[in-house]
């Protein structure tokens, strides 16, 4: 597995090593000795989240807060996603700032996003698949959302074939989500 750190150290890009031939392909999604070694963690998943969501769909940004607080191993098994990742820990030199990586079916490449950053993605393929392991369980008490929109962060979500606003496919939840100014934020970076 090879791994990548992005602009925030702690959210890692893995790309696994894929063996192919005539009949097809196989790879490991996932390997706990491997991980482990490279996030230099001992990291539990204790629940698998599946996603399929058509062309402009948006989920996100989404995140829980401690004592539920959640880490996210994101693959996807079907189609592309743009993914983001915005980094929510308050005395974090990059407190507010995001990241963008894409992510589809061809790489198989992963992302690892640890507590303490909100998750979001748009899907720009026909359709997406969408595969995640968290590292504690849904809990709606400490779930929050900021708005994907939001023009404090200013996220520069892809535009896809002249894709207005007004044809991002959004949740309830989604649509009713904060700002960031008023959102909930970790304390320990």
């Amino acid at each position: 597995m090879k791994s990548t750190k992005l602009k925030f150290p702690e959210v890692l890009l893995l790309e696994p090593e894929i063996f192919e031939d005539e009949r097809g392909f196989f790879y490991e999604s996932f390997n706990q000795n491997k991980f482990e070694k490279v996030t230099g963690k001992k990291i539990y998943f204790v629940q698998d989240n599946f996603s399929r969501s058509k062309k402009n769909t948006l989920r996100g940004m989404h995140y829980q807060l401690p004592p539920m607080a959640q880490g996210k191993l994101v693959s996807v098994l079907q189609g592309e996603i743009f993914d983001v990742v915005v980094d929510l820990r308050i005395s974090s030199k990059t407190f507010g700032d995001y990241i963008c990586q894409k992510l589809n079916s061809v790489t198989k490449q992963q992302l690892w996003v640890p507590e303490g950053f909100a998750h979001g993605f748009l899907v720009t393929s026909d359709f997406a698949e969408v595969m995640y392991k968290t590292t504690n369980f849904y809990s709606p008490n400490y779930e929050r959302s900021i708005i994907w929109s939001d023009p404090d962060l200013f996220i520069n979500w892809p535009n896809h074939n002249n894709v207005l606003l007004s044809d991002i496919l959004l949740s309830d939840k989604d649509k009713k989500a904060s700002s960031f100014v008023n959102a909930d934020c970790f304390s320990q970076p």
